[in-house]
């Protein structure tokens, strides 16, 4: 009887502190995304001496103008980013136009009141670790900063979390560059493609009545030239010419889509990386954030996985995932 109630009152904790958990993301000011923060400097900094992390202090204003706002929608909203903050990481927000711990932990950075979105990382001593995020209000900037914080530190970069800078540069870098090449499959186009380092995303389909793979690339981590080169050691040829490109719907990710892989959200990048190891039978796990991991493992150990999610945008279909 002892040991049942014992259990009882374990299980009642675990749905309480769930339901607060989420709560607490529902309900908070749209300045700050979907990061779970804890709100006091004292907490923050024993958090994070004693799981040997630093500390992302949001300096942010609530209620704030668009700038705050779309700081909190566009930044601190993406799913990935949310969980590389919060699981290599520890979130402070501190609000600049309240009074009380709020105003002392401004005050001792010396940061303007009433002022748009500031971010600096800091150790368990409070102590600057990169430079401050001040007039920057892109995904990527931030996403560097807390790169260049993390090797400082010594720690090994997820693969996911790296994975991710090629997604934030997707829509925001100019270096960013198309191509088309022909082959006799695009099954295998796309396998071979994606393995490559600053290949950020391949497309089956097809132009002028053949066969393409349709490869988005970062041109700073990987030339046309050598993406050229590549192109001719593997049976495939450069289209001169694809502005009839048509996607293959029912081609694209081929491996992929024969997996549970297919029922967990991913990103664009992701999809490309773990498409090509499947063809290459190479591990694929690794390209996974913790909760995408969790996700997959439930799915390999239940027959009835549910809703097929390859359709749905990321967003999308991670928020699907979030509500069961």
């Amino acid at each position: 009887m002892r040991f049942l109630k014992i259990t009882i009152t374990i299980f009642v904790t675990i749905v309480v502190n769930s339901f607060v958990f989420a709560q607490s993301v529902i309900n908070q000011s749209e300045e700050l995304g979907k990061v779970h923060w804890y709100r006091s400097y004292d907490k923050a900094l024993e958090v994070a001496t004693q799981k040997n992390k630093d500390i992302l202090l949001l300096f942010q204003e609530v209620p704030g103008c668009s700038t705050c706002r779309n700081y909190g929608h566009n930044v601190l909203s993406h799913p990935l980013m949310v969980e590389a903050i919060e699981d290599l990481f520890v979130p402070l927000a501190i609000f600049n136009n309240k009074g009380g711990k709020d105003r002392e932990v401004l005050n001792k950075y010396k940061e303007p009141s009433w002022n748009n979105p500031v971010v600096r990382i800091v150790n368990h001593k409070g102590n600057d670790v990169v430079k401050r995020i001040g007039n920057d209000y892109s995904a990527i900037s931030l996403y560097r900063r807390m790169k260049e914080a993390l090797l400082k530190k010594g720690k090994v970069l997820p693969e996911y979390f790296k994975l991710l800078e090629g997604e934030l540069a997707i829509n925001t870098n100019s270096n960013i560059k198309e191509k088309c090449y022909q082959m006799y499959c695009s099954w295998t186009g796309e396998k071979q493609f994606g393995k490559l380092n600053g290949v950020l995303s391949t497309q089956s389909g097809f132009s002028n009545h053949a066969e393409v793979v349709k490869v988005t690339y970062d041109s700073t981590l990987v030339s046309e030239e050598l993406l050229d080169a590549y192109a001719n050691k593997n049976s495939s040829t450069s289209v001169a010419n694809s502005t009839d490109y048509k996607l293959a719907k029912n081609d694209l990710h081929y491996y992929l889509k024969h997996t549970a892989y297919r029922f967990i959200p991913l990103t664009e990048v992701q999809k490309t990386k773990i498409n090509s190891a499947l063809g290459y039978r190479k591990p694929t796990k690794k390209y996974l954030s913790p909760k995408q991991l969790k996700w997959y493992n439930e799915l390999q150990q239940t027959s009835n996985r549910g809703k097929d999610l390859s359709s749905f945008e990321f967003d999308e279909a991670w928020a699907l995932l979030e509500t069961k």
